[in-house]
């Protein structure tokens, strides 16, 4: 059986798209696409599948894009997987295509499949990929990248290693045989690879079998180079906008298994009705149904459909017979003119506390359409039968209790603690899906003709914004009380307490009860049970702890603590997280309300920093921890104001490539080192740059990065005085870093500069272009690719003295 359609908003299709929408109903053929992370995807190639051969079209992503970087906040990690994974949807909902995912984490970049499958579970990845093929049944398959080093990154070549294996497996019962539960063996017919050309390599051959994908829609009005262009731009954390293509483009393919096609994609696949036992008179009334199709009166169609819909139920179950019995439901729908919806008038709910629930319908066609029953969550028939007269808008409303137990609005992979590169997911029937399954829903049962329907429609949260008018968002669904910590990072130096701020919120009416820091050993609470006692939902108080470390850090330690609420008699410990953007969904998850406590033996000389914002990183906030003054600088400070009145000053990551200005500003902060400044460059790309010359003297970036966090470092003059002062610096600090050494580093680089350090990942040559540094007139230059930007928000304690003492150099 296919994938169950997740319940949405009515579709606002014009009279075009129901003409589309009817001739792929005529068309039974399957396409799944395969790669390892957003962006991977051939957007033009997925929009010309879905919506000009239209078949069923999805992409199976290994992963949500968590290890990549932020160009439009400072998300990192699962958060910005978060962004990433509405990204995609995005993109699939102008492409055409549908979008699916595994249980892998994107651990950030792994330069060959051996190191990726350290990290991922291959045996239960290749199981996700088998579950996928079996539950989406495609006739063919397509990988992104070869199962080689041509691939770039080990998760691309991964992820065709994955896609090959699982052809085979997919079809035979022996693998995975937990999955026959639900599921069947599936043997497409054939795996290929969308070979490429990206600049420097091309795999593509004229002896390749190739199609002309540039073709121009008349219905859509576009061409799918155009409709490319405006999915891939839904990539915006990564900067992936693009400019549209028009005309005559050829995309090449390669067989890897199977027989190699020689007029279609889907050669040898019957992609008519004629597929499905019984289906040809379904066929039939389908070709009829499009002949006769009047676009000035879609509703003329709707006996015919009703007539297919009959048809189809008639057929044995199956996977095509349900699919198309949906995609019939949606056409009747649109046709008719049926428009319903389901929302709350508030944001946030809570189980077993009080909500308003309003489900609005409008029947805006001449088709008779009688309301039978709408059922809400814990409330059934909250209308009686009616008939919606046409264009007269009908608006119900209902108090309901949430259902105790309704999950909380926590992302389904999300929900348990995880190793790196693997999510842990309980429910198996879960994995593939985008984003969770809608948990409030209302069910409309209708009656059209002589048949019975039944819509499902989630609870969204509806407003209206004075500026951007009206506003759909998912309603979050909340426990009744959570905690807002103001860092996520204490960095304790010596014995000195700490005041923890801890804001506590109401997510509901009245609610009270007493607040305590679950605290490791080592770390005591002054007084660890403050009350709280909250009136009215969004009502705050602050309460603060001072947290005392019971010694002073002989070595440096990282721990955690828990903040614990007491609310009718239950004990939760979660925060509220949001994520806003305007290209994207409201974003809301609940993780634990949790903070590291480091411990690390550090000292820092100066006090002023100026930092230079770049592209989503949390430097500043983490030098302010230690007790910096940090002031963000703009125009006016670089070009007008006092820079020496800072002991240093640092350029956030990738600023040389995010921001124009550094072009104007580059001057006078070379004028500022020249005086007695300290400026540190934090890791740009290698293009595009806004200027080439980021140091006092030459130096080039290269692509070149250590990608295991492990790897040996050595310190290539040990008594350099940046390794003895404040901090002695040894390889031990090295230790508990996070996901890289670095990336982007320095090749070519003059003799004035002074390379740190030495380090390589595992059976390669070692790199001395992590850190540079130059003395230039009277002040200091240092350009660092290490991964700063990911360690000190994670709190580990020897990247913090490091990067003091880069700052303090003399």
């Amino acid at each position: 059986m296919g994938l169950p359609a997740m319940a949405q908003p009515s579709p606002v299709w014009n009279a075009a798209d129901i003409k589309l929408q009817m001739k792929k109903l005529d068309t039974l053929g399957s396409v799944l696409y395969i790669a390892a992370h957003p962006d991977d995807e051939n957007t033009r190639l997925l929009g010309y599948l879905a919506k000009e051969k239209l078949y069923r079209t999805g992409y199976l992503s290994l992963t949500r894009g968590d290890g990549g970087q932020n160009l439009v906040g400072n998300e990192q990690s699962e958060l910005l997987g978060l962004i990433r994974t509405q990204e995609l949807l995005a993109a699939r909902r102008i492409d055409g295509a549908e979008q699916f995912f595994t249980r892998a984490q994107d651990f950030g970049f792994s330069k060959n499949p051996q190191e990726t499958f350290t990290i991922w579970d291959r045996e239960k990845i290749l199981g996700d990929v088998v579950y996928m093929i079996r539950k989406f049944q495609p006739d063919v398959i397509i990988c992104r990248f070869p199962a080689d080093s041509r691939a770039g990154h080990g998760h691309h070549t991964a992820s065709a290693m994955l896609a090959e294996e699982a052809y085979a497996a997919a079809a035979d019962p022996a693998r995975f045989p937990e999955q026959l539960k639900q599921l069947k063996p599936w043997q497409a017919k054939r795996i290929l690879w969308n070979t490429f050309n990206f600049g420097s390599v091309n795999t593509t051959a004229d002896d390749q079998f190739k199609m002309d994908v540039g073709t121009f829609n008349p219905l859509l009005g576009k061409g799918f180079g155009e409709i490319a262009a405006e999915s891939r731009s839904q990539h915006k954390s990564q900067g992936f906008g693009v400019p549209a293509s028009r005309g005559s483009s050829q995309e090449y393919f390669l067989t890897i298994k199977g027989n190699t096609p020689k007029n279609n994609l889907l050669d040898d696949v019957n992609t008519s009705w004629a597929r499905v036992p019984g289906g040809s008179k379904v066929g039939a009334l389908v070709d009829a149904a499009l002949a006769a199709y009047n676009m000035e009166d879609p509703a003329a169609s709707v006996p015919a459909l009703l007539e297919i819909r009959s048809a189809i139920q008639a057929l044995p179950d199956g996977y095509w017979r349900n699919l198309k019995l949906r995609e019939t439901e949606q056409l009747i729908y649109a046709c008719a003119g049926l428009w319903a919806e389901a929302y709350s008038t508030s944001p946030t709910v809570v189980p077993g506390y009080n909500m308003e629930a309003t489900v609005q319908l409008i029947n805006r066609g001449p088709v008779k359409i009688t309301l039978e029953q709408i059922d809400l969550p814990g409330k059934a028939n909250i209308a009686g039968k009616q008939e919606l007269a046409f264009n007269k808008f009908t608006s119900i409303s209902q108090s309901l209790a949430v259902p105790a137990g309704t999950p909380e609005s926590e992302p389904y992979w999300l929900a348990e603690s995880h190793p790196v590169g693997m999510y842990i997911i309980k429910d198996p029937l879960l994995v593939g899906y985008p984003e969770n399954i809608p948990a409030l829903q209302a069910e409309i049962r209708f009656r059209i003709g002589d048949q019975d329907f039944t819509m499902h429609r989630p609870l969204q949260y509806k407003y209206t914004d004075p500026v951007k008018g009206e506003i759909y968002q998912p309603l979050v669904i909340a426990p009744p009380v959570v905690a807002d910590l103001s860092s996520q990072v204490y960095i304790f130096t010596d014995t000195k307490p700490q005041s923890v701020p801890v804001k506590i919120k109401a997510m509901t009416d009245n609610v009270k009860g007493n607040v305590h820091l679950k605290l490791p050993a080592g770390f005591t609470a002054g007084t660890n049970n403050l009350s709280y006692a909250l009136a009215a939902k969004g009502d705050e108080i602050e309460l603060r702890f001072n947290i005392n470390p019971v010694k002073s850090a002989a070595e440096n330690h990282v721990d955690t603590f828990t903040v614990v609420m007491e609310c009718n008699g239950k004990e939760y410990t979660q925060s509220l997280q949001q994520i806003r953007y305007d290209h994207i969904p409201l974003i809301t998850l609940f993780p634990e309300a949790q903070a590291r406590l480091v411990s690390v033996n550090l000292k820092h000389n100066g006090n002023r920093l100026g930092y230079i914002p770049g592209a989503g990183d949390m430097v500043a906030a983490s030098l302010r921890q230690v007790g910096y003054d940090v002031t963000e600088l703009g125009e006016k400070d670089i070009m007008g104001g006092n820079l020496q009145q800072y002991d240093a000053i640092i350029a956030g990551v990738r600023a040389y490539n995010v921001n124009a200005r550094m072009k104007y500003w580059q001057p006078r902060l070379m004028e500022y080192v020249k005086e007695g400044g300290k400026l540190i460059i934090q890791y740009n790309v290698n293009g595009p740059l806004v200027i080439n010359d980021l140091g006092p003297y030459p130096f080039s970036l290269s692509r070149d990065r250590v990608t295991d966090e492990n790897a040996p470092v050595k310190l290539i003059n040990a008594k350099d005085p940046v390794f003895h002062y404040p901090n002695e610096i040894t390889a031990a600090d090295f230790n508990g870093w996070v996901q890289e050494r670095g990336l982007y580093y320095t090749v070519n680089a003059d003799k004035a500069y002074t390379r740190l350090f030495a380090m390589n990942d595992k059976g390669e040559s070692p790199l001395d272009g992590a850190a540079l540094l130059a003395h230039y007139g009277k002040g200091c230059y240092v350009y660092t690719g290490l991964s700063f930007f990911r360690q000190l928000p994670a709190g580990v304690p020897g990247a913090y003295r490091l990067f003091v003492n880069l700052i303090s150099v003399k």
